[in-house]
């Protein structure tokens, strides 16, 4: 009986070491932590510009794909629908882009 208990509390022990001990995580937390946070605030500058940009480009081939369409030249009107699908596919990579970069830099905050 003795035996066991020592036993179990020398696992405990091993158990509480290993979870309390410093990984390298938390060792990196301290010298590039503030690079990677304005690399993250950089990124994500980046993808707001880039989205404005896209959805500018959205609205300019939407005029473009009305006009097409009034004066009667559909072969243009194909290729401005194009141009619409390829703009809201780089939209959504770019909301993408800024919920990942957004999540990213909510764990550098925290130190994950």
């Amino acid at each position: 009986m003795m035996r066991t208990s020592i036993i179990a509390l020398a696992a405990a022990a091993v158990v509480a070491g290993i979870g309390l001990s410093p990984t390298s995580a938390s060792a990196w937390y301290g010298r590039g932590h503030r690079a990677d946070i304005r690399a993250d605030h950089r990124d994500i500058r980046a993808d707001r510009f880039d989205l404005h940009r896209d959805r500018a480009d959205l609205r300019h081939d939407y005029r473009d794909l009305r006009h097409d369409l009034r004066s009667g030249h559909f072969g243009e009107a194909g290729r401005d629908l194009a141009d619409i699908r390829r703009d809201r596919r780089d939209i959504r990579s770019d909301r993408r882009d800024i919920r990942r970069d957004r999540r990213d830099l909510f764990l550098d905050h925290h130190g994950y």
